[in-house]
């Protein structure tokens, strides 16, 4: 168990929500019900969100529809993942439309000032995932911490479902540096993994605080935001 995290309650914290938390095969109403009850509790506490949607099995049916017809180049590959990020990022926007901004964010670079406690966005451009989307968007409007929410408790020194997964160990901390050398430094369409290489490369750069999370686990979400012991994984410089 990872030690307690001090979110304060002023902090404004970015979820990198993950596709497969959304939509891991049909859209998940049910996790949708308890975070959006989470959220709204939180933001009632004073904090504020700026939520990062990714596209899950939807963006991946679209792909693999696509490659078997023809042969795709890879920013083809992007715009299909991208266009189903931002779907989701209006389903998200659409059961927080009493609190959250009305106009979904759709560029990694952006600068927003706003009165709403949340803010939600969708992919970007090809070439970058919405873990960098979320981390970019970090480091432009100041906030420190992010949070990955996937469909993995941990970060592991290797891919526990891979060739070499028996000797895959879980980690509690580990820096930006040594996850850089676990995730390498290229990002190609689909890539699965703990957080995309440039998104590490500037969470690095910038000393962000992240926090890598099995987001289907609310009870282990709402033990981090109440300063309990938590599984996942804390990464910082």
């Amino acid at each position: 168990m990872n030690k307690p995290i001090n979110y304060t309650k002023n902090s404004r914290v970015v979820i990198s929500l993950g596709g497969s938390i959304i939509v891991p095969d049909e859209i998940d109403y049910e996790f949708l019900l308890n975070f959006r009850e989470f959220i709204v509790t939180k933001i009632s506490e004073g904090m504020k969100f700026l939520i990062v949607c990714g596209g899950g099995k939807t963006g991946m049916r679209y792909i693999e529809a696509a490659k078997k017809v023809v042969s795709v180049a890879n920013d083809d590959l992007d715009w299909l993942g991208i266009h189903s990020t931002r779907l989701n990022a209006h389903l998200l926007r659409t059961i927080f439309k009493d609190i959250s901004y009305p106009i979904i964010i759709t560029h990694h670079d952006e600068k927003f000032d706003v009165e709403e406690p949340l803010v939600i966005a969708g992919g970007s451009k090809p070439g970058w995932s919405t873990d960098f989307v979320a981390a970019s968007l970090a480091v432009n409007n100041g906030y420190k911490d992010v949070i990955n929410m996937s469909n993995i408790d941990m970060v592991y020194t290797t891919d526990p479902n891979g060739v070499d997964g028996a000797n895959a160990k879980p980690l509690e901390k580990t820096t930006w540096t040594d996850l850089q050398k676990m995730v390498g430094t290229k990002w190609t369409p689909n890539l699965s993994g703990p957080f995309d290489p440039i998104a590490t490369k500037l969470g690095g750069e910038n000393d962000l605080r992240l926090v890598v999370i099995n987001g289907r686990n609310m009870s282990n979400l709402k033990k981090l935001f109440s300063e309990q012991e938590f599984t996942g994984t804390f990464v910082t410089s």
